[in-house]
């Protein structure tokens, strides 16, 4: 990776539908009750008061086609100049066509404008992108954008009904706890060549590990997600932490000092906290809003990042770290000047 690409528009779209910790542990009062786990649990873990749910029938790829649509008007670019779009979303409308078949197929673009999904859990956006900027430093394509749907609905209230069974043990509980963390959003991202970007936000560069010893730790289905919540946090946070020192010994300016934002993928308070603490990083400096939307998946990133340039808080001239990490588990960390 050279410098020459650039985050050129960034768009996003969330439900109106709110619902809130309290709902959720309402429907399962009964067997909390029963066994004997005390109310607040949802909030008090994870510090997630709310998430949100697109209505009922609202697939992956209409909420990433309006992300999409919203990006190229945005950017005001000729819609026929996209080389590639990539679908990194975590849900999907069907095992085939690829999510990236049916937004391309919204969007009317060109036949010759490649499309193809990208899976690689809560990381998925990152990777994406991280494939776009290959095409773009090769030669390959001028623009590319990179789109994400996620739908929290259906696992959420499948696994509701899961837990109000007068079987469910307190193992099965907290196995699907992680489910019930879920938000939901569509995010959009369009990279291009910096000679011919109007915003001059250049990628510097990222860097991977992965650590796939822990690759059973989550796993997710469309109607539920296992999580094993306490390891994912200690081997993840362990994980970024290997992650961030390599980012130190290969992005220039990698440092909590040189930093002045950070986009981190967010999954709970106390995630957060362990990790700002092992990293060693000013935890001020973190863009965070799961305590209002949840576990986002692979949309959370540009959706935090979208919500950050939206507010204005991010100046020119800015470092910006986008901090990725998904199941698996793998770990990816790159650097953006504004």
């Amino acid at each position: 990776m050279n410098g020459n690409v650039a985050i050129e528009a960034i768009a996003y779209d969330l439900p109106f539908h709110r619902i809130s910790s309290e709902f959720i542990e309402e429907q399962v009062s009964a067997t909390m009750a029963r066994l004997k786990i005390p109310p607040g649990q949802l909030i008090g873990l994870t510090g997630i008061r709310e998430r949100r749910f697109w209505p009922p029938g609202v697939m992956p790829s209409d909420v990433a086609t309006r992300a999409a649509r919203k990006v190229i008007e945005m950017a005001s670019i000729d819609p026929d100049k996209i080389g590639c779009l990539i679908s990194t979303s975590v849900c999907k409308d069907y095992v085939e066509p690829s999510v990236a078949a049916l937004v391309h197929g919204n969007l009317g673009l060109s036949s010759t404008c490649l499309n193809f999904d990208i899976s690689n859990a809560c990381l998925g956006f990152i990777t994406g992108m991280n494939n776009v900027i290959m095409m773009i430093e090769t030669g390959m394509i001028q623009y590319g954008i990179v789109v994400a749907g996620e739908g929290s609905r259906e696992p959420v209230e499948a696994t509701i009904r899961r837990l109000q069974s007068p079987e469910t043990t307190v193992r099965d509980f907290f196995n699907n706890f992680a489910t019930l963390t879920l938000g939901s959003g569509a995010a959009a991202i369009l990279l291009c060549h910096k000679e011919i970007s109007h915003t001059n936000h250049i990628i510097n560069g990222s860097v991977s590990l992965a650590a796939t010893e822990h690759c059973r730790l989550c796993l997710g289905q469309k109607d539920q997600m296992i999580a094993d919540a306490a390891n994912v946090m200690i081997h993840g946070v362990e994980l970024a932490y290997q992650t961030w020192r390599l980012a130190e010994k290969t992005i220039e300016n990698w440092n909590d000092q040189s930093i002045h934002h950070y986009i981190p993928h967010q999954v709970s308070l106390r995630n957060m906290e362990s990790l700002t603490k092992k990293l060693k990083i000013t935890p001020e400096k973190a863009h965070l809003n799961f305590q209002k939307l949840g576990n986002i998946g692979p949309a959370a990133i540009p959706i935090t990042l979208g919500i950050a340039e939206e507010e204005k808080r991010l100046m020119p001239g800015d470092h910006i770290a986008l901090m990725g990490i998904g199941s698996g588990l793998n770990c990816t960390m790159m650097s953006v000047t504004w």
